[in-house]
């Protein structure tokens, strides 16, 4: 599971002038959801914005739950987790902010970009990852569960 804005973004909000929002993803993140889904591993991107962006790429990555304007997010992945008969013990998320600490401090792997604000990399047992939101973060993190032989 993962968030969106400095996660698989580098948290920038970008506008132009006549108001058109963009973001930024990286390709080696959208693999990483490919390489999760051939070996079978369910996909989520739990977010609290709300974008037509966002949709269409979880729709590009084949992501499996897309939860947008999510206000509570533990809540969102305990849904998940009841659908796929699993434990939150036996999820993993990757967050960033203090929207995600709940979360973050309920799953069996949590991880955070290297950018992710300090209150995120105080968790105990959170897994601070080398690449920043972005640019591979997601990536490094999938190499790292299927690593586990998972």
């Amino acid at each position: 599971m993962s968030d969106v804005d400095g996660v698989l973004t580098d948290a920038g909000m970008y506008y132009t002038e006549s108001g058109d929002e963009f973001k930024k993803f990286n390709t080696h993140d959208g693999m990483g959801f490919q390489l999760l889904r051939e070996k079978g591993i369910k996909t989520a991107i739990i977010t609290s914005e709300k974008t037509f962006i966002v949709e269409r790429r979880a729709n590009k990555l084949k992501v499996d739950y897309l939860y947008q304007a999510c206000k509570n997010k533990l809540q969102a992945a305990q849904e998940i987790c009841s659908k796929e008969n699993i434990t939150l013990a036996e999820a993993a998320y990757i967050g960033d902010d203090i929207n995600c600490l709940d979360l973050l401090s309920h799953v069996g792997m949590a991880a955070c970009p290297d950018n992710a604000v300090a209150r995120i990399k105080a968790i105990p047992d959170i897994i601070h990852l080398k690449k920043k939101g972005g640019d591979g973060a997601v990536r490094e993190f999938v190499e790292l569960i299927l690593s586990q032989g998972v």
